[in-house]
């Protein structure tokens, strides 16, 4: 199968291309940077110059390739900026929609993520309303969620992965990573909220997957959804970080996930089941064997 990874260079884009090229599918991969072209085809995928907000260039990009199927893992988040993260949300998903129907690409499959979920005392299932009535600022990240998750339905066939809050290489959380930083200054304080957990590997193994999913949205997070009071601190320790404060009550969007239809009906099964393992396990690479999230291309991290 012909395949194009848009965000082919992003955290999850650089596992999921070789996992891609192994199942035996000829991969076409997209950045916006002309340095990152090499390591694109380092990963061995052909790369596609095209900048995700340039609709033209998206266009002709998609119309020349033509490809059976289409993978979206295009995130903006260098720093901490839910505004471009939702402008690609919203405007780099029309682009490649509109690309992908123009060019009679049938299937697509596009991260989105398990915590826009309106309020609830229980880890969301699929069939939970997102939180359309939510505050700002938190409005601007469920606004670019709705909007990418309504745009790709107009795909015939489309998986919309909504991956859990994403750890390990190249991620915010990695040792070198943005909270990595923030947990070592003490900035960070542990919450009642509930968080579901994905290890990156998990996320690619399922993006991988999903191209035999049937349509529409599928939670992937590991199988223990946790109060940030009880994996926050495990995190700090793994990183010889001073223990995180402790703060009553929860933000909007911290319910957590279920993944029981992942793991139930399509089979997914998680490396990392749970955090417990998966945090200090991420965590015991080398320094010099992972490279910070900051400065990547399109960075696959919410």
């Amino acid at each position: 199968m012909k395949v194009f990874v848009a965000g082919a260079s992003g955290v999850i884009g650089r596992l999921l291309v070789p996992k891609l090229l192994a199942a035996g599918h000829d991969v076409y991969g997209m950045t916006h940077k002309k340095e990152n072209e090499r390591l694109v085809q380092r990963l061995g995928a052909k790369p596609v110059l095209a900048d995700a907000f340039d609709k033209e260039a998206v266009k002709s990009a998609i119309g020349n390739v033509r490809p059976d199927a289409i993978f979206h893992q295009l995130t903006a988040l260098s720093e901490w900026n839910t505004a471009d993260n939702a402008r690609i949300r919203t405007e780099g998903t029309r682009n490649l929609v509109e690309a992908a129907l123009e060019a009679g690409v049938e299937r697509m499959i596009a991260q989105s993520i398990s915590w826009a979920y309106e309020p609830g005392p229980e880890p969301a299932t699929e069939d939970v309303p997102l939180d359309i009535e939510a505050p700002l600022p938190y409005k601007t990240t469920v606004d670019g969620v709705i909007a990418l998750e309504r745009s790709v339905a107009e795909m015939p066939e489309h998986v919309i992965l909504r991956y859990g809050l994403l750890y390990g290489p190249g991620t915010w959380y990695d040792r070198n990573g943005l909270m990595a930083d923030r947990v070592r200054q003490a900035q960070v304080p542990a919450t009642e909220g509930i968080t579901s957990l994905l290890h990156v590997e998990d996320a690619a193994v399922a993006a991988l997957l999903a191209l035999g999913w049937p349509a529409g949205p599928v939670n992937i997070a590991d199988d223990e959804p946790a109060a940030e009071f009880e994996w926050l601190p495990v995190y700090a320790d793994a990183l010889g970080a001073p223990a995180p404060d402790r703060q009553t009550g929860r933000k909007r969007g911290q319910r957590g996930a279920s993944n029981a239809k992942a793991r139930s009906e399509y089979g997914w099964k998680p490396v990392y089941p749970t955090w417990r393992s998966g945090l200090a396990h991420s965590l015991s690479v080398r320094p010099s064997e992972t490279r910070r999230s900051k400065g990547d291309d399109i960075f696959d991290v919410d």
